[in-house]
């Protein structure tokens, strides 16, 4: 009889132990979430909103570290200006941020 109720308990305790476990994984992808997802999806937004809202005459900089002066916008592309007359035809996606050089 004694052995029964031990059994009992042993399977009681590792049933436990299971829904603890699922618990601590569904509070790490929760944790996940919020630190990684969400500011990067925030991140991504921020970018897209930037990058329609382009205008002539605007100070940028591409993915490839170019700086340069928005010359004319179009659907897929954006043409800078570089240094002088020298304008580059760059993609939408590949401006990275606004630069206004500090005076």
């Amino acid at each position: 009889m004694n052995m029964l109720l031990q059994a009992g308990q042993a399977t009681t305790a590792q049933a436990g132990g299971g829904a603890g476990f699922w618990i601590m994984i569904i509070l790490l992808f929760v944790v996940m979430y919020f630190f990684m997802i969400r500011p990067q999806r925030k991140q991504q937004k921020e970018l897209e909103k930037f990058r329609n809202e382009l205008k002539k005459g605007d100070k940028i900089v591409t993915v490839g570290g170019i700086f340069g002066t928005v010359d004319e916008i179009k659907e897929s592309y954006i043409l800078i200006k570089v240094d002088g007359e020298t304008k580059l035809r760059v993609s939408k996606n590949a401006i990275q941020k606004d630069y206004t050089p500090n005076a």
